[in-house]
């Protein structure tokens, strides 16, 4: 896992200063991404310069060294990634070459030698791993910026005048001698929707996110200082695998199944236990990490090292159950009770480590499980993705029968019936359930039933079951009338030209958020906290071809008696006790709510001050001190849509 920067110029746009000099202070600023070396390659003539910043998993000697130079000294890459199939293709390579003088045995020599091969296209399409790179071709003149297909790795370009810049994070953007970071208002609306920045946008104007599975082409002449053009090319799609296995479904048994996943995951578990270093595994006590972590333990000769964060408030805590899987499977299982103030500590360095504005409240809890890890092993397994290919996430029940409920009937009932349950305020709905719960003894009521209730007339007021998605995974439901002079791109929920040919509602959802919150919110939460700690995160959901194969697998493998993980979790009960792995599912969250409230009001309030949010300009300050009074108050809980304006205001402040 590393860390590279780099930009392509001319000498009279770039100054004095040296190509070198440069970069080489473009990659400092990610020393977190890759410690243990540093690396630059430069060409002024042809107005190219490559840094690289180094985090040693494989090949731990010099040979491994970035940037690195094809042995046909045609191709220079730096790059950020693993590839797991490094032995197949080194054993490929050989047999069709002959004998390969190679230096050393690091997958980025093989990826230059498998390039040098068959061509860049072809060679991309033959990778198993995660990654994103840049690649210059000498001979053509031409840079190349790739991504992996799942989209695990960042990678950031962008015009700056005359000089292409590009990276693993945007603070090596922000270095660049003659850096202009206008914010991008649009990207902002968009931000306040989703609590996360998508693909391709960015929080800067002129600067974007390559999209997963997509090679970006820069050829130029750089005689005259001439922009030249684009060229991207995508070489893999969640889409098409997802309209392909429509139409090719799984044919064989349940238990043919079971049996082939188990298979699968088993081999791509052991693929990615592969390095250098001390390598460990997440365990939440969840059904997707209890899985990587029961295969990893299944073909390990001695116990795996496992990481859990525990929290002392009981509602938020998972701690136990992952105690409990973790003796059963005999792993060496470490964990760590963190108190509200050890988990507020995070907030201050959150816009450093995310660069962008990210609202997901779980980047907190999942830096400090990084950093447990980091001090035990550099390369840790997870499991996320889970969720998205398997069917995990609570909305894809109840939104399904919602709408199975409610879309027979005339949309004026519907927006009566909405009005109705608005009509009584999400406090006083609060204190209805509290009443009925005291009467029945019950005491599984969840949590702010008033605010539920208040979203399921939300989604009654909708028209089409993708606007009841839509409003499903939205924070701030109009947020072009939040931002000032913000409006809201299409993306791939909102652009029906985007949308893939799957008629069930229930996969449509799980292909969006496979293209949209995974991505930008799960993998960018991840990466960027891993990365902090310098630790390497691999996540075998994510293998493009077990997503391949979960296409292809009808939704009733997925989703049995109201149930989703269906098929995953008959491979996780041949490791594991079904009673240590049952229950509802949680997310990794903190208590934000009652944060805001109590020790973080005074810190909150400094950056939701109405005169301060006046003079930026970013934000209807009425509307945000309207929910913040109301919050304070209790009669709402308004954390999501607060946390997305602070995480905002907290990053703005960090670019002063």
């Amino acid at each position: 896992m590393c860390g590279f920067a780099g930009f392509v110029a001319t000498r009279s746009v770039t100054g004095k200063e040296s190509f070198g000099t440069i970069v080489s202070r473009m990659t400092e600023t990610m020393v977190h991404r890759g410690p243990d070396d540093a690396g630059v390659w430069q060409d002024s003539e042809a107005g190219i310069a490559l840094g690289h910043r180094r985090l040693a998993i494989v090949d731990l000697s010099p040979y491994g060294h970035q940037p690195m130079e094809s042995a046909c000294s045609r191709y220079i890459i730096t790059y950020n990634g693993e590839i797991y199939n490094t032995p197949n293709l080194r054993e490929e390579l050989e047999k069709n070459s002959g004998a390969i003088a190679w230096r050393g045995h690091s997958d980025t020599e093989v990826i230059l030698a498998t390039i040098a091969h068959w061509g860049l296209e072809a060679a991309v399409k033959r990778f198993v791993g995660m990654f994103a790179f840049a690649l210059w071709d000498r001979r053509e003149r031409t840079l190349h910026l790739v991504r992996d297909r799942m989209g695990e790795k960042p990678l950031y370009y962008g015009w700056m005048g005359q000089v292409f810049l590009f990276g693993s994070e945007l603070k090596a953007l922000r270095v660049y001698p003659g850096w202009r970071g206008e914010i991008n208002r649009d990207a902002l609306t968009l931000f306040m929707r989703h609590n996360y920045v998508p693909a391709p946008h960015s929080i800067y104007q002129g600067i974007h996110k390559l999209l997963p599975g997509t090679i970006l082409s820069v050829s130029r002449d750089v005689v005259g200082g001439e922009r030249s053009v684009c060229k991207s090319v995508a070489y893999w799609s969640v889409r098409d695998v997802a309209e392909r296995g429509m139409r090719n479904r799984y044919g064989g048994s349940s238990t043919e199944a079971v049996d082939e996943l188990e298979t699968l995951l088993k081999d791509f578990v052991k693929q990615q236990m592969v390095a250098d270093v001390p390598l460990g595994a997440f365990l939440s006590g969840g059904m997707d990490s209890s899985t990587v972590v029961a295969l990893m333990q299944a073909q390990s000769s001695r116990p795996v090292k496992t990481f859990t964060i525990g929290f002392k408030e009981e509602s938020y805590d998972e701690a136990m159950y992952a105690n409990a899987v973790a003796r059963h499977l005999g792993t060496e299982h470490t964990e760590l009770y963190v108190s509200s103030d050890e988990a507020m500590s995070v907030i201050p360095n959150l816009p450093h480590l995310y660069d962008e504005p990210f609202a997901d409240s779980s980047q907190i809890p999942t830096f400090l499980l990084s950093s447990l890890a980091r001090q035990h092993v550099t390369v840790s397994l997870s499991g996320d993705g889970g969720d998205e290919l398997f069917a995990g996430y609570n909305r894809y029940f109840w939104g399904r029968k919602i709408w199975k409920t409610v879309g027979w009937m005339p949309k004026g009932l519907r927006r009566v019936t909405a009005d109705i349950l608005r009509t009584v305020s999400p406090g006083k709905w609060d204190s209805f359930f509290q009443g009925v719960a005291s009467l029945t003894a019950n005491v599984g009521q969840p949590r702010h039933p008033g605010d539920k209730l208040h979203k399921l007339a939300d989604i009654l007021a909708m028209d089409e079951p993708e606007a009841m998605y839509l409003g499903l995974v939205s924070h701030w439901k109009n947020p072009s009338t939040l931002v000032i002079k913000g409006n809201e791109p299409p993306t791939a929920l909102t652009d029906p030209g985007q949308w893939p040919s799957i008629l069930d509602l229930t996969e449509r959802m799980m292909y969006w958020d496979m293209v949209t919150y995974l991505p930008d919110d799960i993998l960018v939460k991840v990466d960027r906290a891993a990365m902090a700690a310098s630790l390497e995160t691999r996540m075998p959901f994510l293998d493009h071809r077990l997503v391949e194969f979960g296409w292809r697998l009808p939704l009733s493998m997925k989703i049995r008696n109201g149930q989703g993980k269906w098929l995953l979790r008959q491979v996780l009960y041949r490791y594991v006790p079904k009673e240590l792995v049952e229950r509802p599912k949680a997310g990794f969250g903190v208590p934000i709510d009652a944060w805001l409230r109590g020790p973080l009001r005074e810190w909150a309030e400094v950056l939701l001050d109405e005169q301060r949010l006046r003079q930026e300009g970013f934000f209807n300050h009425g509307a945000i001190r309207e929910k913040w009074v109301e919050h304070l108050s209790g009669r709402r809980n308004w954390q999501y849509h607060l946390w997305d304006v602070l995480m905002f205001q907290a990053w703005l402040e960090a670019q002063r």
